[in-house]
């Protein structure tokens, strides 16, 4: 437990430090876009190893649930508690993120920790892991292209649409079919299957947020193309008119 401790202490230093150099280098963009950058970096990485965990080194978690964690689990497991840690840290200074998102991170870091602390369940740990940051990129795209002003875009569009579909299929659809394996399996502990279910129902209350901006958005878009169309049928009559 000194060397995890050790690392995670390591990792997270290493969060800080790249967070405090782009302030420095980046400063003009402010604090939160930088924050970002980090987010962005860790989503990447996270799902860079992890995919690799799980399409390459296995073993896979439908059919392998409750295993011992291996070294390179543990080191990706380490990796993103020192930046779940820093980020939940950034989150409550500067009070940019709801109650849902700061649950989100003290669930995913307590996770992390019990699935260290108990030696298994990483390829489990490390699943959620992909699952959750493989939509980060997207969501960070979203964000800052807000910031450029170029969100009301085809690029936008596309970036939401992706976002959606992505969550949906990789959060409830994979991640409820996860979900039940782990539930039926005899090898993983009842604490840690608390902590699945936990994680899943957190998912859905996520998606019930995505749907609701989901069908803001599509009235939003219905309203104007029925306006637009009002508007061009007036003009083709008072073109008519004359």
């Amino acid at each position: 437990m000194t060397s995890l401790s050790v690392g995670v202490v390591l990792c997270l230093t290493g969060w800080i430090t790249l967070y405090t150099l782009l302030c420095n280098t980046n400063g003009s963009r402010g604090s939160e876009w930088n924050c970002r950058l980090v987010t962005l970096l860790h989503g990447i990485l996270a799902v860079c190893i992890t995919a690799y965990i799980g399409y390459v080194e296995g073993p896979w978690p439908f059919t392998h649930p409750g295993t011992k964690n291996t070294p390179l689990q543990i080191t990706a497991m380490v990796i993103s508690l020192g930046y779940f840690i820093f980020d939940m840290g950034w989150c409550v200074y500067f009070r940019t993120e709801g109650p849902v998102m700061l649950v989100h991170h003290t669930m995913s870091i307590l996770g992390i920790l019990l699935t260290l602390s108990l030696g298994e369940s990483g390829m489990e740990s490390c699943a959620v892991i992909f699952a959750s940051e493989i939509t980060n990129p997207l969501l960070q795209a979203r964000w800052f292209l807000r910031q450029l002003g170029r969100y009301e875009s085809l690029t936008g569009e596309a970036v939401d649409v992706l976002f959606v579909v992505l969550f949906v299929f990789m959060r409830i659809v994979v991640g409820g079919r996860m979900l039940y394996c782990e539930l039926i399996s005899p090898r993983p502990r009842f604490i840690i299957k608390c902590e699945g279910v936990a994680m899943y129902v957190l998912s859905w209350v996520f998606m019930v947020d995505i749907g609701r901006f989901a069908y803001r958005k599509s009235q939003s878009k219905y309203r104007r193309w029925r306006d637009q169309h009002r508007l061009a049928a007036v003009k083709e009559h008072d073109g008519k008119t004359d």
